[in-house]
């Protein structure tokens, strides 16, 4: 993941501390319609009976992830399907400063933070309960204003040639010992750590999260730019264990199957669950297709999807994870006694790491 240029605030602060205004309002969203079909039928709860043959997705999700999934449902509806893809903090913010002339109708962010500040700014509608009670509440809006559609675990990997499983602490916090000094690997300017640094933050408080962050410094963790870099650093045996997503070393086995990398899964925060999910929004101009976007996000066909080419953790009970995982039952410890809406405060994070002289 890119290292995250605005946050989530209504001021949205640039990552060097400055303001901005989000990426250009004028950007033409990708026209990926294909010839029509047949019209589904709508929701029982949408409003309307009938459904729009037009729907615009800003999407925060890779063309790449997510592509093939909107051109399948774009050939089950018949509909013309606009995608804006684009950095999730900064289509978030665009979405903030569009207000009601936005064009979109769906947001589809990477993470939890964006969507809570839209549902925060009130840019966001409640959805149906026919959609939510389809996740755990844990991966959903408490407030009904957006629903995961994905799971993205933060692990511990590790090399098993310098690590022993029975050597890793139970906790994130184990890591601070200096036993692990110069052999962890991070990667504090990527979005999904500063994720993790949040969620500390809003848990366990900033003086916490602090002393956690000051103690791996301490350590000698060695930077770089991404998650895969760790991954890859960790195959070569350059580092003994690295702060991730679960899915990097998943996608990594599939052209080195053999390679001495594992997933350790902690019992706190050390194995967050964020989620990709989704918004329908306000302004949406095409609100029960809009709906069945959603609808088909969470089919098994999708679900299915995720979980065989992305390795992302299916939130619904219709499809089970792929690969040497936990499951969603096993990880939800303390690591998820919170609103993930509340990871929209990006801003404090980021000079909590600048003062840390971290970033």
């Amino acid at each position: 993941m890119k290292r995250r240029k605005f946050v989530y605030l209504v001021g949205l602060a640039t990552v060097s501390g400055g303001l901005a205004i989000a990426c250009n309002a004028n950007q033409t969203p990708t026209n990926t319609a294909e010839s029509p079909s047949s019209q589904i039928t709508p929701a029982g709860t949408t409003a309307s009976s009938e459904i729009e043959k037009e729907l615009v997705v800003y999407s925060g999700r890779n063309e790449k992830l997510v592509g093939e999934l909107i051109k399948q449902f774009e050939q089950q509806t018949g509909a013309k399907i606009q995608v804006r893809y684009g950095d999730t903090a900064e289509l978030a913010s665009a979405i903030l400063e569009e207000g009601a002339n936005s064009p979109a109708d769906v947001f589809f962010a990477q993470d939890a933070g964006a969507l809570g500040a839209i549902q925060k700014a009130g840019k966001a509608v409640q959805l149906p309960t026919s959609l939510l009670n389809q996740v755990d509440t844990t991966y959903r809006s408490p407030n009904g204003n957006w629903v995961g559609i994905t799971g993205r675990v933060r692990t511990v990997d590790y090399n098993t040639k310098l690590v022993k499983p029975e050597e890793l602490p139970s906790s994130i916090f184990g890591f601070t010992d200096p036993k692990w000094k110069g052999r962890i690997g991070w990667a504090p300017t990527n979005g999904s750590f500063q994720s993790f640094v949040t969620a500390l933050r809003v848990a366990e408080g900033e003086d916490k999260a602090k002393q956690w962050l000051e103690g791996i410094k301490a350590n000698n963790a060695k930077v770089y730019s991404n998650n895969t870099s760790i991954v890859e650093a960790l195959s070569r045996g350059e580092i003994a264990v690295g702060f991730v997503n679960h899915y990097y070393l998943e996608q990594f086995k599939q052209k080195n199957p053999q390679v001495p990398v594992a997933h350790h899964f902690t019992d706190d925060l050390g194995s967050l669950v964020n989620v990709a999910g989704v918004a329908i929004l306000t302004s949406a101009k095409h609100p029960n297709i809009a709906q069945k976007f959603v609808e088909f996000m969470l089919n098994e066909n999708a679900q299915t999807y995720f979980a065989s080419k992305t390795y992302e953790y299916p939130l619904t009970s219709k499809v089970a994870p792929q690969g040497q995982l936990k499951s969603l039952q096993q990880i939800q410890k303390q690591g998820q006694k919170i609103d993930l809406s509340n990871l929209s405060d990006l801003d404090a994070t980021l000079k909590l790491l600048q003062q840390s002289q971290i970033i």
